[in-house]
């Protein structure tokens, strides 16, 4: 996990449109115990190859991380399979490859 990249969690999961899913207190607990748990990554390298500007920071991230696959339903990362031998998989594809 790389800080932009949990800012942007962070973000998205403040959305009130989220509220649906998940309240702000299992929200928060969710952000803090990930940012306990997860491997902290210093972004060394990056892209600029996705058609939507803003998904570039995951491949930076993933590339940066030595990754293995991203796991996302994002369309305009998801015709970059395979990018630098990093596998690009929809939820359903990742865990039926497993």
């Amino acid at each position: 996990m790389s800080q932009a990249a949990f800012a942007e969690l962070c973000g998205v999961l403040g959305r009130t449109r989220f509220r649906q899913y998940i309240d702000k207190e299992d929200a928060d607990l969710f952000l803090d115990s990930l940012a306990r748990e997860v491997v902290w990554i210093e972004v060394d390298v990056e892209m600029r190859v996705c058609r939507d500007q803003k998904d570039d920071m995951l491949l930076s991230l993933a590339v940066s991380g030595g990754a293995s696959h991203l796991v996302t339903g994002d369309k305009d990362l998801l015709v970059l399979d395979p990018f630098r031998g990093i596998r690009i998989l929809t939820p359903h594809a990742f865990l039926n490859s497993a």
